[in-house]
């Protein structure tokens, strides 16, 4: 009676145009952060830019990267820097900023104001269209590090697996995480992740301290995270990463430490709760 009930209501409200949002399965929650759970790749991590936020952990194995694009400009750019001096072009975008906090002459970098999402207009530019004009040779590696306040899901979905390909290292910052309770923005988020882990696998996640963690269903969920992903091609052997954190994570702010929550690297403990 309560599910007919229940039908009943969905469907008066959806012929008035108001949807509910249903919640996710607890057992999808458990197996999309399964699938995130960080690899140990036999490469060691090295920290880029500062130690604090702007500093991101990718593998130390950069030669041969022909250019990093970061979408997103604050007002630390010591990750770019890094990146500069190890011999990558810098291309950067944000609408927001009328240029970005590089210790560097403007004839060392690219920038355009705009932000990078999932169309193209005057304010937008897809990461597509970014790419092309970039004029980077068609075989070259590249890193993208991305940190653009929630709008990383519509721009990864609209980005080809030819693209994604294109660079060897991943480093972005995903928001509303706690959300994945909701359906369809679990819906969005799990897309955006499997589209990643076709070609990619991640090595580290570090969770923001800024807005602290969601508790639901026994499963901790930091709001907001900052993973790296590794193309598939660049390693022979993985094994689960079970120590967290790195020696090199720092806190993003300074609010009270978070620690990664253990379900995010020993899913498998999890599974039955």
């Amino acid at each position: 009676m309560k599910k007919i009930f229940q039908k009943v209501v969905q469907e008066q409200l959806i012929s008035r145009g108001i949807k509910l949002s249903r919640a996710t399965n607890k057992e999808k929650v458990q197996s999309l952060i399964q699938q995130l759970n960080p690899y140990d790749i036999g490469i060691d991590l090295i920290r880029l830019g500062p130690k604090g936020d702007g500093g991101y952990l990718v593998p130390d194995d950069l030669e041969g990267i022909a250019a990093c694009f970061s979408p997103g400009v604050d007002q630390i750019s010591g990750f770019e820097e890094d990146c500069y001096n190890l011999g990558m072009q810098l291309f950067l975008a944000d609408k927001s900023v009328d240029k970005p906090n590089l210790k560097l002459g403007s004839n060392k970098f690219n920038f355009i104001k705009k932000f990078v999402g999932c169309t193209v207009n005057e304010d937008f530019i897809t990461m597509e269209d970014w790419v092309k004009s970039s004029n980077i040779k068609e075989q070259s590696d590249m890193l993208l590090q991305m940190d653009i306040e929630g709008h990383e899901y519509f721009t990864l979905i609209n980005m080809s697996n030819s693209l994604i390909n294109k660079f060897r290292i991943i480093v972005i910052e995903f928001h509303s995480l706690e959300k994945l309770w909701d359906s369809d923005f679990y819906n969005l988020a799990s897309t955006v992740f499997n589209k990643i882990l076709q070609s990619h696998t991640c090595v580290h996640i570090h969770p923001n301290n800024c807005c602290g963690i969601d508790r639901k269903k026994d499963i901790e969920i930091p709001k907001i995270a900052e993973f790296t992903f590794i193309r598939n091609d660049r390693f022979e052997k993985k094994t689960p990463q079970i120590v967290f954190p790195h020696k090199l994570d720092f806190d993003n702010t300074t609010n009270a430490h978070i620690s990664l929550p253990e379900i995010w690297y020993k899913a498998q403990n999890f599974i039955h709760l």
